[in-house]
């Protein structure tokens, strides 16, 4: 019962505390953002050595200070060197590449040290990290949900930081926090960070969509005489010919084709130019099936990957938005963005 006051009430410290901090995608770590506190063998040290203080001063033990006094300075060194360790340092976001929902969106943090000496032991990770896998360069796993770097003198370190958006859209990135226990463990000094840079998420793509709907007359052309056919698929295909070009062979069609068509075109079919003068082929929102918005979606997704897979020309209809038909890769960040931002 007391548990969920005390949890309640952390999150919403940890709330205002991260509303406080500004917004930005580069930060060099100061004494007023870098904060440290003991550990808890830290904590245990101390009650070591206030033990073998009272010890040394009830039994006058020479060599007991020594060891008390030894221990408490090297203590102190490393307190100095913990703090120095994310002091100074300089942090850069890598803007993020867009990504798909439930995948892992990869965020990209160049660490560079200024100083001569080298900073060891720097570890990143989301500031929650339910559902967050990170990743580096040293291979750290994803159950450890830190990303573990060194910094070499005068120069910087890349580390990787990855989380799974919970959904379609423009998303701020989440907050980050730094944080070292080098030397000795003895301390935790870290660091909160709020990233101003938004990532956006596609839809997740269908994993077993419907072949693609058929093509469509072009307005005032002579497509009546070219009407899709009810196959399910986008037609405009006809038999290999020697001399069409390999780019544009349907290999997916030629994977289904009979085994025992003539050996004249082995089965393989190219995209007939002229018939797909004649026709269009047009993703509709509304004929994605009788499904909820985001199901939608999702399936006009994997219809534009597939797109992209074949080379073909496509539009896209959504209810406040028709993009022309067209291919390639500025087109298909077109779709996935209108998808995204639906």
């Amino acid at each position: 019962m007391i548990s969920h006051p005390m949890l309640w009430a952390r999150k919403r410290f940890q709330a205002w505390f991260e509303n406080r901090l500004p917004l930005s995608d580069q930060v060099t770590l100061t004494q007023r953002t870098v904060y440290i506190l003991p550990t808890r063998p830290g904590l245990m040290l101390g009650v070591t050595l206030l033990v073998l203080l009272v010890a040394s001063i009830n039994y006058q033990l020479n060599l007991g200070y020594l060891l008390t006094f030894l221990l408490a300075g090297s203590a102190l060194v490393g307190m100095h060197v913990c703090h120095g360790t994310l002091r100074g340092l300089a942090m850069n976001l890598v803007a993020p590449s867009a990504s798909y929902a439930g995948a892992s969106a990869t965020i990209d943090i160049k660490l560079t040290n200024a100083s001569r000496t080298a900073r060891h032991g720097i570890g990143l990770r989301v500031l929650n990290p339910q559902g967050v896998l990170v990743r580096s360069e040293k291979n750290t796993s994803p159950q450890d949900h830190w990303s573990w770097t060194d910094v070499p003198a005068q120069g910087s370190s890349t580390v990787q930081v990855a989380f799974t958006p919970p959904r379609r859209g423009l998303y701020r990135l989440p907050t980050l926090t730094a944080e070292t226990r080098f030397p000795l463990g003895t301390f935790r000094v870290w660091t909160v960070w709020r990233p101003a840079a938004q990532v956006l998420v596609y839809p997740m793509p269908e994993a077993s969509p419907p072949p693609l709907p058929p093509g469509e007359p072009r307005t005032g052309g002579a497509a009546a005489t070219a009407a899709a056919q009810n196959t399910g698929e986008f037609d405009g295909v006809r038999g290999y010919r020697r001399g069409d070009p390999l780019k544009l062979v349907v290999w997916k069609k030629a994977a289904k084709a009979d085994e025992h068509i003539s050996s004249q075109n082995s089965g393989l079919v190219v995209r007939d130019t002229q018939q797909a003068q004649r026709q269009e082929l047009w993703l509709d929102f509304m004929q994605a099936g009788a499904f909820d918005t985001e199901h939608k979606l999702s399936r006009l997704c994997a219809w534009v990957l597939q797109c992209e897979k074949l080379a073909l020309n496509y539009g896209l209809r959504l209810p406040a938005l028709e993009l022309k038909p067209a291919s390639g890769e500025a087109h298909k960040r077109s779709c996935l963005e209108a998808l995204a931002r639906c």
